[in-house]
């Protein structure tokens, strides 16, 4: 498993762009909230750490991850947010619900990634049991938050750039 070589939350501040004129948009599953609130609070402070406003910073939450598609491109569209992060997390179980929501959710960002001119991110932890997810959640492998919030920043950098 890569977060095993690697901590989500590890990479050098230096390397990481200003954000101060930032605006983000962050979609939330309510689903498994002990993780996804944590990984909604490293976002938050990281983006913060690196100059994006308390008020630039749109929160919205949605009942769960297959859900967070829709909310994304609904923030896209009505906020206008320079770059979009959904963070969710689906546990594996015992029925092919996982499968279903996994790929759903995959394929749902892809496209918006696709159709849009902003960035969206992909924090959704797919694990095979709750532990692995703390773990990723400011457990012992990082915060994805954290990462998500970085490449958030660094997406913007790279499409600003192109302009």
């Amino acid at each position: 498993m890569a977060t095993a070589y690697q901590n989500l939350s590890s990479y050098d501040p230096n390397s990481v762009p200003d954000a101060s004129s930032m605006r983000v948009g962050i979609l939330v599953a309510e689903w498994n909230s002990n993780i996804t609130e944590p990984l909604l609070k490293g976002a938050i402070d990281t983006l913060e750490k690196h100059g994006v406003k308390q008020e630039n910073i749109y929160v919205s939450r949605v009942p769960g991850t297959f859900e967070l598609t829709f909310g994304a491109r609904q923030m896209a569209l009505l906020k206008k947010p320079d770059a979009v992060i959904t963070l969710g997390c689906v546990v594996r179980g015992d029925t092919p619900h996982f499968d279903y929501v996994c790929d759903g959710v995959t394929q749902g960002m892809t496209l918006l990634n696709l159709e849009f001119d902003i960035p969206f991110i992909f924090g959704v932890l797919t694990t095979d049991n709750m532990q692995q997810a703390i773990d990723r959640a400011g457990g012992i492998h990082g915060n994805k938050g954290d990462e998500c919030a970085v490449t958030a920043i660094k997406m913007h950098d790279m499409v600003c750039k192109f302009k």
